[in-house]
């Protein structure tokens, strides 16, 4: 399916502000350390970086911080700004709050309507968002696929085949889906929910004529032997 590597790629509110415009907060200059670890936080950008597929020159890009600096971030050597890393939360699309999870409460994560991070419109008449929130080293992620008519899933743009052991779940929340899995086709309609191994060639088809909407959960590591 088309969710980024399994591990999620997940559900947070769309960052359209260039970082440029980003508001520092009042407190810029204090180290993200004053929040959380320099390791925690590396290891989590690290895991949400590799989890949007992204290179640490495509991050740099979107966040306006340099690569050899972000790779410092990662590897727990430096804590950024404040400053530094609300930039770097946005190429992640986030908010700041989210990167330092200071908006979590305990065991409970929510993820608003208005806070669903937007998978990138890489293939004509597919588009999805991430429902999960991004926790670092979260084995499963939740997203809603729409699908034009004619489109389909797994196209150029797309992310690759799973991870080895990935299991995804599916359920046809409008119209009628074509399911096709190591080779077989699956027609599926609405209510209708399917179960099988990700890491499998596969994509979803939309053989009618209106669009089609779908939810997918990916889970890592959960194939049957």
């Amino acid at each position: 399916m088309t969710a980024s590597a399994t591990a999620a790629r997940a559900a947070a509110g769309p960052a359209t502000a260039s970082p440029a415009t980003i508001a520092a907060p009042a407190t810029a200059a204090t180290s993200a350390s004053s929040v959380v670890s320099p390791e925690t936080l590396g290891a989590r950008v690290r895991a949400l970086r590799e989890a949007m597929d992204l290179s640490l020159r495509d991050l740099a890009e979107r966040c306006g911080v340099s690569a050899p600096m972000l790779s410092q971030v990662e590897r727990g050597e430096t804590s950024p700004t404040l400053q530094v890393a609300a930039r770097i939360a946005a190429g992640l699309e986030l908010r700041l709050s989210q990167l330092l999870r200071l908006d979590e409460d305990g065991a409970v994560s929510i993820v608003r309507r208005e806070e669903r991070r937007q998978g990138p419109r890489r293939v004509a008449g597919h588009s999805y968002e991430i429902l999960s929130p991004p926790l670092p080293g979260q084995r499963a992620e939740l997203s809603r696929h729409t699908l034009a008519p004619g489109a389909c899933t797994g196209g150029p743009g797309d992310p690759p085949v799973h991870e080895p052991g990935s299991r995804e779940i599916a359920l046809v929340q409008e119209g009628e889906i074509v399911l096709v899995c190591d080779g077989r086709r699956y027609e599926l309609r609405s209510g209708d929910c399917v179960t099988f191994d990700a890491d499998l060639p596969h994509h979803f088809e939309n053989p009618k004529d209106t669009d089609a909407v779908l939810l997918a959960v990916v889970s890592a590591g959960l194939r049957r032997s």
